[in-house]
């Protein structure tokens, strides 16, 4: 069984995703960490985004590896742990470019749609429910106000000993979700299936207990 869970930056996808896999005893799949993954690599080897040639030879030799540590889900790239790596400013600025090149989305999506083929998951992002998954049992699309947002990122950056203003974020965010959503490949959207919980004024709790609730409905159902 596949449960997406889709939409913008900062509306709660991957605590919620997380969360909501430990309840159901579902595996976690985090594609955003994997585009961070194949951002960093990039970043740290000053790569040419147009020599496509070289980025599938670099996407090949890639390994990206998800390890379960206590109640955290470790990231790992080529073996090292890259976990606090990827949420940085730098990755965080640059993914979204990364993202809508076709050759990394159809390499990240070949390796996604492997590893769910033997596992219920739970898989969250910003194409899941439209192109990874289309035929998931049950999607959710979140969103939240975009002050909210930027408070959730300040608060996730603190986290790294990274300082910045509500209105940066809120303008990076803004800038984010106008790339994400316009991108040619995979674009940011909201799957016409999909149930949309606006996470506003709501709890991480509250959030998993939602999703949780609405996911038994569907397989007491089958």
């Amino acid at each position: 069984m596949i449960v997406a869970i889709d939409g913008p930056a900062a509306t709660g996808k991957s605590t919620s995703a997380k969360l909501v896999a430990q309840k159901l005893g579902f595996t976690y799949l985090d594609t955003g960490a994997m585009y961070r993954c194949v951002t960093l690599s990039v970043l740290e080897q000053n790569f040419d985004l147009n020599d496509k040639k070289s980025l599938i030879f670099l996407l090949d030799s890639m390994e990206i590896k998800f390890k379960k540590s206590g109640s955290k889900t470790l990231v790992f790239l080529n073996r090292k742990d890259v976990s606090n790596d990827i949420r940085k400013t730098a990755v965080t600025s640059h993914v979204s470019a990364v993202s809508s090149i076709k050759e990394v989305r159809d390499f990240l999506v070949k390796n996604q749609r492997k590893i769910a083929k033997s596992n219920n998951c739970v898989v969250e992002g910003r194409d899941i429910g439209t192109i990874v998954f289309p035929e998931a049992e049950i999607k959710f699309f979140l969103v939240a106000d975009m002050s909210i947002r930027a408070k959730r990122r300040q608060l996730e950056l603190l986290k790294l000993g990274e300082k910045k203003s509500l209105d940066v974020l809120i303008k990076e965010i803004q800038k984010r979700d106008d790339l994400d959503s316009n991108r040619e490949n995979s674009p940011l959207t909201k799957a016409n299936d999909a149930i949309k919980v606006d996470t506003t004024n709501m709890t991480i709790n509250s959030q998993i207990e939602y999703i949780v609730n609405r996911v038994k409905l569907i397989t007491i159902g089958n």
